[in-house]
């Protein structure tokens, strides 16, 4: 009997993988969907989206103590941060003839932050502060260096009433009974959310300043610093409850964007800054009783409402309310008209849309088409099959979604079917129906076509703006 029954696979095998429903061929499609999938849950973390805090504790700390302000700066100056590192200490026991592992203890390896070396010295003042909390070497009873180089030589022997009362060391007044640095939070920020991690009780191992080199000419300086700790409690939360931390609070552009209302742009009817978003801002403005920003807002909403005509509304109507209103009905984000026309029912929102796409006024529509009934499916024909052939159904409503979102976004056939695979049941059914109620048409004006042999759907791209 021979050992390896191996056996090379021939085409056929390969070709079935794209007939029989076998894992043949595949695009990046089926990949992508574990990053993009439920509003992107699982894309990894951006390195550079991150905020520190220290909690220092001032009491006792002499005279000049930070700001608030130079308290938030010192947070924002990080330049690096590691994030908590452990190791578990776990020995090998022989139970029974078998071996296992038993963990003996943790421990909490020490991380390193790196700040930037700013004008202000900021970053030095933090250090100073804590080097004299902890160490006593530069609190002396002088008040220059020289006089303190002076008294600390040779008095190892002088008397008790001739020696100078400088303290040294760790000789630290006994009313210090607090840690100057209580703790650092960590914060990676991702959608608009936070995972902290909160070092207890943190000790600075080492504190260098960095070297300087006059050959260096692009060289920017910073500090670094190697943090011991007991223990990390960690938390998740929104970033709008990171207040505490200083996150956001100076040094922040917070002039209004150009494509909001209160930025005096934005020309459009539903888009940012446009003619809806305007009415919602200042209904909010009123509401938080910001009557000014609802004044200022008002004026911007006006005049814009003066620069528009019918014709715009319309055309801004047939571009939007589709995505819109998808979106909102399926837990989406939506804009104010979606969530006015949701409210009044999906059916609803699709009937609008019906009857914006059968007004032939304009040019973009196709009124004559000459149809190749030879080679493909007629109208009647295709709506047989779609009512009969779920497969070809999915192909023309991911084709649909093209045309209504995916083409307006300037998305590729590609992108835009990867886009509706990953929509929810609710969106996807939405297109379902339409494909009954639209192949007609769709087949009819050109845009889509059902090869007679093969039933292989084609988007005919150059005609995805018929209405």
């Amino acid at each position: 009997m021979a050992i390896n029954t191996y056996t090379m696979p021939s085409i056929n095998d390969f070709l079935k993988g794209f007939t029989a429903g076998l894992p043949g061929m595949k695009d990046f499609r089926h990949a992508s969907q574990l990053y993009i999938a439920d509003n992107h849950k699982l894309m990894p973390k951006q390195k550079f989206m991150f905020h520190v805090h220290f909690d220092l504790n001032e009491t006792g700390a002499g005279t000049t103590q930070f700001t608030q302000n130079e308290h938030y700066e010192l947070n924002m100056l990080v330049k690096s941060c590691d994030l908590p590192k452990y190791d578990f200490n776990v020995e090998e026991k022989n139970q029974y003839n078998k071996k296992t592992y038993v963990g003996t203890r943790i421990g909490y390896q020490p991380i390193v932050i790196g700040f930037h070396d700013d004008h202000a010295d900021t970053v030095n003042a933090f250090w100073k502060k804590y080097f004299e909390y902890e160490i006593a070497d530069s609190q002396t009873n002088t008040t220059s260096a020289e006089s303190m180089i002076m008294q600390g030589k040779d008095d190892m022997y002088n008397s008790q009433d001739n020696r100078p009362t400088t303290r040294y060391g760790m000789d630290t007044p006994k009313k210090r009974r607090q840690p100057y640095l209580r703790s650092i939070q960590i914060f990676t920020l991702q959608k608009q959310r936070f995972t902290k991690f909160t070092l207890i009780n943190p000790r600075i191992g080492s504190f260098s300043h960095d070297n300087l080199n006059q050959a260096d000419g692009n060289g920017l300086m910073q500090n670094q610093m190697q943090v011991f700790y007991e223990t990390v409690v960690y938390d998740t939360g929104l970033v709008s409850e990171m207040g505490a931390s200083g996150f956001a609070k100076i040094h922040y552009d917070r002039e209004p964007s150009p494509l909001s209302v209160f930025g005096g742009t934005g020309n459009s009817i539903f888009g940012p800054g446009g003619i809806v978003d305007g009415v919602g801002s200042v209904l909010g403005a009123m509401k938080s009783g910001n009557y000014l920003g609802a004044v200022l807002s008002g004026i911007n909403t006006a005049n814009k409402i003066k620069k528009k005509n019918l014709k715009d509304v319309k055309q801004e109507l047939k571009g939007i309310v589709k995505e819109e209103v998808i979106r909102t009905a399926t837990g989406g984000t939506g804009s104010q008209v979606g969530d006015i026309i949701v409210g009044a029912g999906l059916a609803t929102a699709i009937a609008v849309d019906t009857v914006i796409s059968d007004d032939e006024t304009n040019s973009g529509v196709i009124k004559n088409n000459t149809q190749n009934t030879i080679d493909f499916l007629g109208p009647d024909e295709a709506y047989n099959l779609v009512t009969q052939n779920t497969t070809v159904r999915d192909s023309i409503a991911s084709g649909i979604y093209y045309k209504d979102i995916g083409s307006r976004k300037g998305l590729s056939i590609a992108q835009s079917d990867i886009e509706f695979s990953t929509q929810t049941d609710s969106v996807k059914s939405v297109y379902r129906t339409k494909v009954s109620t639209d192949i007609r048409k769709l087949v009819n004006k050109g845009y889509i076509k059902i090869r007679r042999d093969d039933q292989d759907v084609q988007i005919v791209t150059e005609k995805a703006n018929i209405t």
